[in-house]
């Protein structure tokens, strides 16, 4: 079996969705009365990440769990709708090119997995209009209809990409070599590096060196 792994941030959308999430939580007309809670509990942590004190791993994990913090007091179903009104916001900025490779893959009958650090309920919401065989996000922790904060968030970003694949792939022969995998930064490096044909799309600056040097296809 082929695979076909797409990264979501800088990738199959061209946005940072983190940003957009504070967006949408600062000027919703229902829980922007959450943005300031939100703001005031994530300054500090942003301001020690500026300084060098705090590596960006860290930050982007606190940052994910200080943003379900603010919004603790909503049901797991309004927050899944708080998503699903995203989306309509969001498809100018998916990128046609990503969708399209994307398409052929499916046609060609590549197993499509969407893996991003992003809340796992966001992508599925966000991403309706498009079919995986299985999309990795970072799974939000909850008792039923209730966000389980005393629980731990595991963000899915670097290695953990890797270990979340290999573990969704399980039991099944997969050719490494004829399979393909997109991503944008330095960050999906450890993804790219598992496949045949890796993609470098829009590239960081780092990632674009290593593209280049390797003689990787750059979208």
């Amino acid at each position: 079996m082929k695979v076909a792994i797409f990264d979501f941030d800088g990738t199959l959308y061209t946005k940072e969705t983190f940003k957009l999430l504070m967006e949408q939580l600062k000027n919703h007309p229902t829980y922007k009365q959450y943005y300031r809670k939100f703001y005031r509990s994530i300054l500090p942590l942003y301001i020690r990440y500026k300084l060098k004190i705090l590596p960006e791993s860290v930050m982007k994990e606190r940052s994910m769990h200080l943003y379900l913090k603010a919004l603790d007091s909503l049901t797991m179903t309004e927050l899944h709708e708080f998503f699903k009104g995203m989306h309509n916001v969001m498809m100018p900025d998916f990128n046609e090119q990503v969708i399209n490779r994307l398409a052929k893959h499916r046609k060609d009958g590549y197993h499509v997995l969407l893996v991003s650090g992003a809340y796992t309920p966001f992508l599925k919401a966000v991403t309706s209009h498009l079919i995986f065989d299985r999309i990795i996000g970072t799974e939000i922790p909850s008792n039923g209809e209730h966000l389980a904060m005393d629980q731990p968030l595991l963000h899915i970003q670097g290695t953990r990409k890797n270990e979340q694949i290999y573990q969704a792939l399980l039991g099944k022969t997969i050719d490494w070599d004829n399979s393909f995998a997109y991503g944008d930064s330095i960050s999906d490096l450890p993804v790219l590096e598992i496949v045949g044909s890796p993609v470098a799309v829009r590239p960081d600056e780092k990632l674009a060196t290593v593209a280049k040097q390797r003689n990787w296809e750059i979208l």
